[in-house]
């Protein structure tokens, strides 16, 4: 190799990677697998909810930087003069979450919700707080709410060295688009394991029927969680050898995951254009941790599961007079609580089915999780029909 292309490559090692850099993803339908009763919408992502734009920061840089932001904006416009209705909930509170109190008690988001890794929080919130006071026409502004949601990467990043950026923060927030979302091993999923296996950032929507309103609901997971993995109902996690207490079931040996065996977290973003209050979308949100449940999460001691919900419908613009909103009532929610646990429960497979093998911190490696062996077992199972070879990754 010659000196001048030793230094290029080198100098690469050292710039931050962007969601374009990674493989071209493969998804759980790709395999030839449809889990839920709705049809997902047209991307099969949170960015089926007209407005909503997901943008990333990857960085992963020499041996030991395996981290990342992936910034949510509900809606393209000024999302702090024109706010949305929004709620939040807390499944188990072992994580770092900022901005949750306000939208909880006034039911509204007036920030992009960024996400990444625990110690970054603080450069997260000031970086977003810093984006949001530069925007035109807020030079009157005196008080941000930022949201921001992490999980801990530490086990393949050196989160201690806390190497997210404002510039990061910003980059992703700014990068943000509707259309495909980049999944795996991107942005703030970059560092992330799930399952016993590489985890990442996911995605999937449901579109309702049309008797039930044809509403969008799409979700967004930063996966990086423990416990049993199941696909479809399907117990895959078991079938491979590798979940959480299998050194105490089944004794010493197989491919248990290293690590204890509660630790992990998931973010969950979920957006609809259904006209749903504050409240309902908080009973939303509690539902989103049901789908978590169908994957094989049991909320252990050390997840921190947090869900962040919102409409993209009665946004808020500040106005003083009384405003009437139109607004789905109680019994018309049932559906949307369906759409958001089949969403999610995806989400995460595609967080999965799309995350790449990662080494980073100390030579610490997580594998991506087999598709060969996984379509056998869910072929074998029955939940895929079709005769084509399996997927080529081993």
């Amino acid at each position: 190799m010659s000196l001048r292309c030793l230094v290029v490559s080198l100098l690469l090692c050292l710039v931050p990677m962007t969601a374009s850099a990674q493989p071209e993803s493969v998804r759980l339908r790709d395999l030839g697998v449809a889990p839920g009763l709705f049809s997902p919408g047209s991307l099969n992502a949170i960015t089926d909810v007209a407005g909503v734009q997901v943008g990333h920061r990857t960085r992963m840089e020499g041996d030991s930087v395996r981290t990342g932001v992936t910034a949510v904006h509900p809606h393209g416009g000024d999302l702090f003069r024109e706010k949305v209705p929004a709620a939040v909930h807390v499944g188990n509170g072992f994580g770092k979450a900022a901005g949750f109190l306000q939208v909880r008690e006034l039911g509204t988001i007036e920030t992009p919700i960024v996400l990444t890794n625990t110690l970054d929080v603080g450069t997260a919130v000031d970086a977003t707080v810093a984006w949001t006071l530069d925007r035109p026409g807020h030079e009157d502004v005196g008080s941000v709410n930022a949201v921001v949601g992490e999980t801990n990467d530490g086990y393949l990043n050196d989160i201690r060295g806390q190497h997210v950026t404002r510039e990061d923060v910003i980059g992703a927030i700014e990068d943000a688009s509707g259309g495909d979302v980049p999944e795996g091993s991107v942005g703030a999923g970059t560092g992330t394991s799930a399952l016993g296996w590489k985890g990442g950032i996911g995605t999937s929507s449901r579109v309702l029927p049309e008797e039930h309103g044809t509403h969008t609901v799409g979700a967004l997971v930063q996966a990086n969680y423990g416990g049993v993995l199941r696909i479809d109902g399907v117990p895959v996690g078991e079938r491979l050898g590798r979940y959480d207490f299998r050194s105490v079931v089944e004794g010493e040996g197989g491919e248990e995951a290293p690590g204890p065996d509660d630790a992990g977290s998931c973010m969950i973003v979920l957006a609809t254009d259904a006209p749903v209050s504050p409240r309902n979308l908080e009973r939303m949100a509690k539902r989103a941790m049901l789908g978590l449940a169908r994957t094989g999460s049991y909320a252990s001691n050390g997840s921190g599961d947090f869900v962040v919900a919102f409409s993209t419908q009665n946004r808020r613009t500040g106005a003083a007079a009384p405003r009437p909103d139109s607004l789905l009532p109680n019994d018309q929610m049932s559906p949307l609580f369906l759409a958001t646990v089949e969403a999610t429960e995806e989400a995460v497979y595609n967080a999965l089915t799309a995350a790449t093998t990662v080494t980073g911190r100390d030579g610490h490696t997580r594998k991506a999780l087999p598709l060969a062996r996984l379509r056998t077992i869910l072929r074998e199972a029955g939940r895929i029909d079709t005769t084509e070879s399996d997927a080529p990754r081993p």
